[in-house]
């Protein structure tokens, strides 16, 4: 029996949780889930451009288990960019450090 995941630190939960090709409809198009704590890895490594062990610190997991997240969530969306699937962002173990901020306009994000 596999032992429970550790809790991992997210900034905040993503506005935005469901990407799609363009053109294609809903129905009947395959999805790809990345969970929050995948896309709080990306977030850090790729966008922030953190080196990874600052990364894991932030998230309160190892440096490996910090890059097996960025490993899976780049896998799951390149397999979404390349196969023309949608991306829906949801679930894992994740605990948030901050409440998402207020909108001012539609789209709005509020900063990093």
């Amino acid at each position: 029996m596999p032992r429970p995941k550790k809790c991992r630190n997210v900034w905040c939960t993503p506005y935005i949780t469901y990407f799609k090709p363009a053109g294609i409809r809903v129905i009947g198009l395959e999805e790809v889930v990345l969970t929050i704590d995948e896309f709080e890895a990306i977030r850090l490594k790729d966008l922030e451009g953190l080196d990874q062990e600052e990364a894991a610190k932030r998230m309160n997991i190892s440096q490996p288990t910090f890059h097996r997240l960025v490993l899976s969530a780049r896998k799951k969306v390149t397999d979404a960019i390349v196969n023309g699937k949608a991306i829906k962002i949801e679930g894992g173990t994740f605990k948030i450090l901050r409440p998402r901020r207020r909108r001012l306009r539609r789209g709005w994000r509020g900063g990093g």
